[in-house]
């Protein structure tokens, strides 16, 4: 009994959900910096408010995945979160342009990512419940093709609403209007592209995902599941590694609260002009952090209380598959190049191509609004390349075919720091379009045949710590990188990105991945 093969209009309406979500995201990503420094941010202090939406991700997704393998009822299995999170993140759309204060802006951020996690995660767990081996690239790279459009059509919001006569400028502390139609448009679109999913894609049940998996197994000779074949990790082994994080994380903290002693220790002269800022804390607190989880899951574990989620989430993060392992490092060094453009990118494109600093003035304003429509261009070219991906995967090894969309993403990041005019931005923009799409699809497709089925969702939520991590490294590490080696100048955040993209596409090839072609032909005609 293998998994029946999907036709394109059931891939279409599984997917469709990501439409909504993406614009929700990309909203955000797009509007929330300009947000921010419209209600008095600093631009030294926009990484650590940006910190809430990574930090979130990093709790939530694991969590969700979670719950989502051992969730079934009437409404199917990952169906519930997907309504849930929709309905939060559209109420959080509405409220953000409507923050009257910083503080309620960074807290409504935090809200409105948590609701977009808790959708967002199932939704690629989905895709691997529902599609049988061969038709994974395919469901992710719709995903990607949706998240494209979406994103468009978010980005090219605010920049609508200029043409359509609406004022893209507000009075010093105020949201201009534009931004806030785009919000409101955007939150009822996610709320409604997330209820077409939920209406018109019925799940599978705990049984008939058991029969698949061990049909899938039996043709691939793959025996026994995946995550059996590694004994759990002992109590020592957490304590030991736990006391060794925690040892660095307040190490490290120490050594920045010396830094940023006046006048500094004699011992530390030699750092010079070098500025070091409270969101250094942050960095050392997640080494910390990390190390304190590893002790707690050696005292769950000495004590034999190891059936519960939390105990189940940590061992599952030490008991990765190799491919799996093998991709974080990919996808590390590939978010952090992408969150150092969701951060920098209004401030970078403002002050560097338009010079333009404050917030309040109307050139930078119009900065804004091109970066926006950048964006819509980068996510264009996206949903065309998630197409080509699809015809592409079939023809080429996934790995190499991974690596050139990332090579053309840091010829794009790298593009945007030599162009000195606003316009020719666009040129570079299709390169990063193009790494784009394969970053939301190619990874996932590899993944999903690596984990066993009936963690599907455990095992996404955990692939996505390593998207987390890297934007709070990015939000925590790329302030004092600006400061101490680029002057402040935001965009050199672009030249990061581009070194981050190069490692990201050396790496992927050093990844195992099962071809496509190694899959047993599905059972059955198209469903």
């Amino acid at each position: 009994m293998q998994k029946p093969k999907l036709s394109f209009g059931q891939i279409w309406n599984m997917c469709f959900g990501f439409l909504g979500i993406q614009i929700g995201f990309d909203l955000q990503n797009g509007n929330v910096s300009r947000i921010f420094q419209t209600l008095g941010a600093s631009i030294d202090s926009l990484p650590i408010l940006w910190i809430a939406a990574p930090l979130t991700g990093l709790i939530v997704q694991p969590i969700v995945g979670h719950f989502s393998d051992k969730t079934w009822g009437r409404f199917g299995r990952r169906r519930p979160y997907f309504l849930v999170g929709a309905i939060f993140a559209s109420l959080a759309l509405f409220v953000m342009p409507n923050s009257p204060a910083l503080w309620i802006a960074a807290g409504t951020l935090w809200i409105m990512d948590a609701s977009l996690n808790i959708t967002m995660e199932p939704t690629r767990a989905f895709v691997g419940d529902m599609l049988p081996d061969r038709q994974r690239t395919t469901g992710y790279a719709m995903q990607s093709f949706f998240i494209g459009l979406g994103a468009v059509i978010a980005g090219a919001l605010p920049w609508l609403m200029t043409e359509f006569g609406v004022s893209n400028t507000a009075p010093e502390g105020e949201i201009p209007m534009t931004v806030h139609l785009a919000f409101y448009i955007g939150g009822a679109a996610l709320f409604l592209a997330v209820l077409l999913t939920v209406l018109t894609t019925p799940e599978y049940s705990p049984e008939q995902m058991e029969q698949f998996e061990a049909a899938r197994r039996e043709a691939l000779g793959l025996g026994e599941a995946i995550d059996d074949d590694s004994p759990p990790r002992s109590a020592g082994a957490f304590f030991s590694g736990g006391l060794a994080w925690l040892a660095i994380g307040l190490l490290l903290g120490g050594f920045f609260w010396a830094g940023m002693m006046d006048p500094r220790p004699s011992w530390l002269t030699w750092l010079g002009y070098v500025e070091f800022k409270q969101d250094l804390y942050v960095f050392a607190a997640l080494i910390a952090g990390f190390g304190i989880i590893q002790m707690a899951a050696g005292a769950m574990r000495a004590q034999g209380r190891d059936r519960n989620g939390f105990m189940e989430v940590v061992g599952d993060l030490f008991r990765m598959p190799v491919t799996m392992r093998q991709l974080a490092t990919v996808q590390f060094f590939s978010w952090f190049g992408l969150f150092a453009m969701w951060i920098y990118g209004t401030p970078a494109v403002a002050d560097h191509h338009y010079g333009a600093t404050d917030a309040a003035t109307a050139l930078y304003q119009d900065a804004g609004n091109w970066w926006a429509l950048l964006g819509a261009v980068r996510n264009g070219v996206a949903a065309a390349a998630a197409l080509a991906i699809i015809w592409l995967a079939a023809q080429v090894d996934r790995r190499r075919l991974h690596a050139t969309c990332l090579l053309l993403g840091a010829i794009g990041f790298a593009g945007m720091v030599l162009i000195d005019d606003p316009a020719p931005l666009v040129l570079p923009m299709v390169g990063v379009g193009v790494a784009w799409a394969a970053i939301v699809s190619v990874p996932y497709a590899i993944l999903a045949g690596s984990v066993p089925a009936r963690k599907m969702g455990i095992y996404m939520g955990i692939f996505n710590i390593f998207i987390v991590v890297p934007q709070l490294v990015a939000a925590t590490l790329l302030g004092f990188l600006l400061r101490t080696f680029f002057g402040n100048e935001p965009i050199w955040a672009f030249a990061i990105a581009s070194a981050s993209f190069t490692c990201a596409a050396i790496a992927v090839l050093f990844v195992s991945d099962i071809p496509e072609d190694a899959s047993p032909e599905p059972l059955g005609a198209d469903a």
